[in-house]
C-alpha cells in the first residue's frame, strides 16, 4: 500500500495502519507471548469456575479456591536458547569491526533475538552509528506489494489510552514524527528528516546539523525466529496452559480438602446461624456439649486432598515441555560424573533448534553490517555446560597442533573468561617485552676457556 504525499491523507494512513496492526492475529499472539514470557498466564488469568444451579443457569463460583498458578517455563526456553546462541557476544573475522559498530551491539542482537522468539519477529533499526531494536509490539511493518520487501515502517508508542500517541513513519528517504493528543487531530511534530543527520563544530566552536544522505536501502531490519515469523509458543501454549491449570488444581485441591469439618447428630431443630454459632464457640473453647448415648453429638471429619495422580500429570507435562521446546534440561546431568560425551548429548535437542534460529541471526547482523559499510562474517561460541576438567585435559594433550593464540581462546572460554582475552593478550606481549631488555648478553668465551 502506498504512504502518499498529502500530508493530511499520511496521518489517516498511519492512524489506520496502527489500529488495524493491534487487531491483527499476530500482534495478539505477541502480546500474550510476552504475558507467557514474564510469568503471567493470560489464560489461566482469565479462567474463572462456574457452577450450574437446577434450572441450568451458569454463575461465578465464588465459594470454592480458585488459586492461579503461572509457570515461567516459555521464559526459560527463550532464555535458555538466547543465551546458549549469543550468551559469549557475536565474534567477527576482522578485529576491527567491533570497534566500528555500538559498544552494546551484542546486547542489542540478544535484545532482537529475544523479542523474536517471543513475538516471532522483530526489527533492528541501524541509526547511524547504533543498532536500535523494536519489538512487534510497537512496530509496524509496511511491506511492498511487488516484491513483498519491507521498504516503510511505523513505530508507535502510548503510555496509556488517555495519553497521547506518538508516531515515526520511516521511509526510504526519510522518517516524520508525528503527535496526536487524546481526542485531538494528529499533526506533524517533526518534518521529514533524512537518516545521516551529521553534527560538526565550526573553528568558532558554533555547531551545525548538516544532511549526510541516506541508506541504499531500508535502514530497518526484520530478524525472524522462523520463515514464518512465528512465535516460539505456537503450538506449545496448551500444553503450557495445562501445566498451569494442573499445578494450580493441586493447591485448590489442598486448600479445599485441608478442612476440619464437624457432623452433628441428632440436632435437626439447629438452622444455619445456630450452626455458626456453634463452630464459632468450638474453635473459641474447643469444648462441645453432648446428651447421652441417643441425644446430641459431635463428631470431626477431615478431608485429604488428592496428590499422587496431579503429580504425575504436572511431571508429564512437564517432560513433554521439554520435548516440545527442545530445552536442554540441566537436570539430567546434575550428577557430578557426567561425562563430556554425555552432557553433550543432551544438548542435540537444543542444537538442532538452534541451528535453524543462527540463520536468521547471521542474515540480520549480515544485513546490519552491509548498512554500516562493513564486510564481514558473524560467528557464534556457545554456551554450554561442561565437564571443564575433561576439556580442558583434551586441549591441552594436543597443544603441540595448536597455536598459543587458539589454546589461550579455549581455556578462557571454558571458564567464561573470553572477554579478558585481548588484556591478556597486551599483558603476555608487554612481558615478553621486559624479559627481552632484562636478560643480559652471554659473555663471550674465548678459545683457552678465558673470559
Amino acid at each position: 500500500m502506498a504512504v502518499g504525499e498529502d500530508e493530511k491523507a499520511r496521518m489517516e494512513f498511519i492512524r489506520s495502519a496502527i489500529n488495524e496492526h493491534r487487531e491483527s492475529h499476530a500482534y495478539k499472539t505477541a502480546a500474550d507471548a510476552e504475558e507467557y514470557y514474564n510469568g503471567l498466564n493470560p489464560t489461566i488469568n482469565r479462567y474463572e469456575k462456574i457452577i450450574y444451579d437446577m434450572q441450568g443457569r451458569s454463575h461465578t463460583d465464588m465459594w470454592t479456591a480458585n488459586h492461579k498458578l503461572a509457570s515461567r517455563f516459555f521464559g526459560l526456553a527463550v532464555d535458555q536458547e538466547v543465551s546458549y546462541l549469543l550468551g559469549n557476544g557475536v565474534t567477527f573475522a576482522e578485529k576491527e569491526t567491533p570497534k566500528k559498530l555500538c559498544p552494546d551491539f551484542d546486547q542489542e542482537v540478544m535484545d532482537a533475538a529475544r523479542e523474536a522468539k517471543i513475538a516471532g519477529v522483530s526489527f533492528g533499526f541501524w541509526d547511524l552509528t547504533h543498532l536500535r531494536v523494536f519489538s512487534l509490539l510497537e512496530f509496524v511493518p509496511l511491506y511492498d506489494e511487488e516484491d513483498g520487501a519491507m521498504k516503510a515502517g511505523i513505530r508507535f508508542w502510548q503510555v496509556a489510552p488517555d495519553k497521547p500517541l506518538r508516531a515515526t513513519l520511516y521511509e526510504l528517504d526519510g522518517f516524520t514524527e508525528y503527535f496526536q493528543p487524546k481526542n485531538k487531530d494528529m499533526s506533524v511534530l517533526q518534518g521529514k528528516r533524512s537518516y545521516k543527520l551529521v553534527i560538526r563544530k565550526a573553528e568558532v566552536g558554533e555547531t551545525e546539523i548538516y544532511d549526510g544522505g541516506n541508506y541504499p536501502s531500508f535502514p530497518i531490519v526484520p530478524l525472524k525466529n522462523n520463515k514464518r515469523c512465528l512465535s516460539e509458543i505456537v503450538g506449545k501454549r496448551n500444553t503450557i496452559d495445562a501445566l498451569d491449570l494442573a499445578s494450580s488444581n493441586m493447591v485448590n485441591n489442598v486448600d479445599e480438602g485441608n478442612l476440619i469439618y464437624w457432623v452433628l447428630s441428632n440436632c435437626n431443630g439447629m438452622d444455619d446461624l445456630d450452626d455458626a454459632k456453634f463452630v464459632e464457640r468450638l474453635k473459641t473453647t474447643h469444648v462441645a456439649h453432648a446428651n447421652g448415648d441417643d441425644g446430641a453429638k459431635v463428631e470431626s471429619k477431615t478431608i485429604e486432598a488428592p496428590y499422587e495422580g496431579t503429580s504425575s500429570t504436572i511431571d508429564m507435562l512437564k517432560k513433554k515441555l521439554y520435548e516440545d521446546f527442545q530445552c536442554f534440561d540441566a537436570a539430567a546431568v546434575s550428577a557430578g560424573n557426567q561425562t563430556a560425551t554425555a552432557i553433550k548429548a543432551s544438548y542435540v535437542p537444543l542444537d538442532l533448534k538452534t541451528d535453524k534460529f543462527e540463520s536468521e541471526v547471521t542474515r540480520f547482523i549480515v544485513e546490519i553490517l552491509r548498512l554500516a559499510g562493513i564486510e564481514d562474517q558473524p560467528s557464534y561460541t556457545r554456551n554450554q555446560i561442561i565437564n571443564k576438567s575433561e576439556e580442558t585435559q583434551n586441549i591441552l594433550l594436543g597443544a603441540a597442533y595448536y597455536d598459543d593464540e587458539y589454546i589461550t581462546k579455549k581455556l578462557l572460554t571454558i571458564n567464561g573468561d573470553i572477554d579478558q582475552y585481548e588484556d591478556m593478550a597486551k599483558r603476555k606481549a608487554a612481558e615478553e617485552i621486559d624479559r627481552s631488555f632484562a636478560e643480559p648478553d652471554a659473555p663471550e668465551v674465548s678459545g683457552d676457556g678465558e673470559q
